[in-house]
């Protein structure tokens, strides 16, 4: 899975609608067809004959579902277009990335007989400029807010934001959630700008028509249009909060950050990244949904962060040999595996081996709903858990935590070559090894983190050449950087993990 590397996607292809009687100039139209068609075409291609019938008939439904679209009889969405295109932004950044300092450098041995390299002198590595664009959604005009993706502005030191009209107006950066992808931006001068309208993307429907509008390799304000091919999609942002949109939208690099609108001229998800061997489109794009978005924009604008609960638990699928295990034939739900002491779960009376299979009566599929589930909702939320034990359906009440509250933190918030793995604040003793540092409570088989070679009761004592004592300092170290040098303690020997 290809994240659209600052320069995303784009969507659609299409539109849609209930079948209607066909009015007279219709039939005659059909009509007119199939006598041409009977003219010109050989009688023995009865199959040629029907095809051409069909495609007047869904010619002519296009024009019974959308009359506000038409123009002199021929269907278009230009007026859909010209309600929803200014909203939409191109965003040109220009940011500053370090690249990682080799470990070897901080050994004696290689300083002292081969040298340190130019620029290698202290710091966590060099620096380099780099230059990115993709796209955004202007959504509250009167604040000049800008919805985009989180890669798109990520190391950021100067946003420029370019409109329909030509205009180019400076940007900050509110806030960006790198879970979600989200990340909200705010022009300096908001007059006479454009919003779009959030849909409830809870109502979309496979098959709905869509809009995608962006600017893939840098062709401002460019237009595909589709249908949403299926919903709930996981596994495209590893390790982060999942439910993304799939679209056969053309989507391609710099249209990351833009708009999939629907029929209302609404915002129904923001486009954020494609399945591709070779780069570009193949017709499987992603968007996240709006209410997501919605929903993470309101955290950054309230506290500049998102603040997610958290329940305090490890979980799994509910697979089949599980449920055979416990003698049941449904495999829907949660396995609770392990509880963290003092954790809202422990506090609201969950068990080791429950199975959750709702969250204030949504229902859980598996892990990846549940984790989705708790993690959008903000710490200090009261929750209703729904769990099978023994057999029986048991409700219990939750008041989310935080990561400050219990130091647990969220391993696809700090990095992506971290996920699957949980940690805690490590507090050292006189007979430790280590003082204070970051313990490495466990780690998800086959993870990423699994596969960098992080293991369960890893001590991290620094990142990039920077101490760490909480998990809080893990974060903040690791902002911003594409590969951690991580020095661990295991077993009573020190070594250098490198994650990307």
């Amino acid at each position: 899975m290809k994240s659209a590397e600052r320069t995303p996607i784009l969507v659609v292809e299409t539109l849609h609608s209930d079948l209607h009687p066909l009015n007279p100039k219709q039939k005659a139209l059909a009509i007119n067809m199939k006598s041409h068609i009977l003219s010109s075409v050989p009688a023995p291609k009865p199959l040629l004959i029907l095809a051409s019938l069909l495609t007047a008939l869904i010619a002519t439904q296009a024009q019974a579902v959308v009359p506000e679209l038409m123009s002199q009889g021929a269907p278009t969405l230009a007026p859909l277009v010209d309600k929803t295109a200014p909203a939409v932004v191109s965003i040109a950044i220009q940011g500053t990335v370090t690249a990682p300092r080799n470990p070897l450098m901080d050994d004696p041995f290689f300083e002292r007989f081969f040298g340190a390299p130019p620029g290698s002198e202290g710091g966590q590595g060099n620096e380099r400029k780099v230059r990115s664009a993709g796209s955004g959604v202007i959504v509250d005009a009167k604040e000049g807010f800008i919805l985009t993706n989180h890669h798109v502005v990520d190391n950021a030191d100067e946003i420029i934001v370019t409109l329909t009209d030509g205009r180019t107006l400076d940007a900050k950066v509110i806030g960006s959630d790198p879970g979600t992808d989200i990340a909200l931006i705010k022009v300096d001068d908001p007059k006479n700008l454009t919003e779009m309208n959030f849909a409830d993307s809870d109502k979309a429907k496979v098959g709905d028509f869509v809009l995608a509008i962006g600017n893939p390799f840098g062709l401002n304000h460019s237009v595909t249009s589709g249908i949403i091919s299926q919903l709930g999609r996981t596994g495209i942002n590893r390790g982060g909060y999942e439910d993304f949109i799939q679209t056969d939208a053309a989507i391609n690099p710099g249209n990351s950050g833009g708009a999939l609108v629907d029929m209302n001229g609404d915002l129904v998800g923001i486009n954020s990244a494609i399945f591709s061997r070779s780069g570009g489109n193949i017709g499987i794009g992603f968007a996240i949904p709006a209410n997501m978005a919605r929903s993470v924009m309101d955290q950054l604008v309230e506290f500049g962060e998102v603040r997610r609960g958290l329940l305090g638990v490890s979980i799994s699928d509910f697979t089949k040999e599980s449920a055979e295990a416990y003698g049941m034939k449904n495999t829907d739900g949660a396995l609770i595996q392990e509880i963290v002491p003092e954790s809202a779960a422990e506090k609201a009376g969950l068990e080791v081996g429950d199975v959750v299979i709702k969250i204030d009566n949504e229902k859980i599929e598996g892990a990846a709903e549940l984790r989705n589930s708790v993690g959008l909702k903000r710490s200090g939320d009261k929750v209703k858990i729904t769990v099978l034990r023994d057999g029986k359906e048991r409700a219990f009440t939750a008041t989310l935590g935080s990561i400050d509250s219990i130091s647990i933190a969220n391993a696809a918030d700090i990095h992506p070559g971290l996920q699957g793995a949980e940690f805690s604040n490590y507090k050292g003793d006189a007979d430790s090894f280590v003082s204070d540092a970051v313990l490495v409570n466990s780690v998800e088989p086959n993870s990423q983190a699994a596969m960098n070679g992080l293991r369960p009761n890893d001590v991290i004592t620094s990142v990039n050449r920077i101490r760490v004592t909480s998990t809080q300092d893990l974060t903040a170290a690791a902002k911003g950087q594409s590969v951690l040098m991580l020095r661990i303690a295991r077993d009573n020997r020190t070594i250098l993990l490198q994650i990307r």
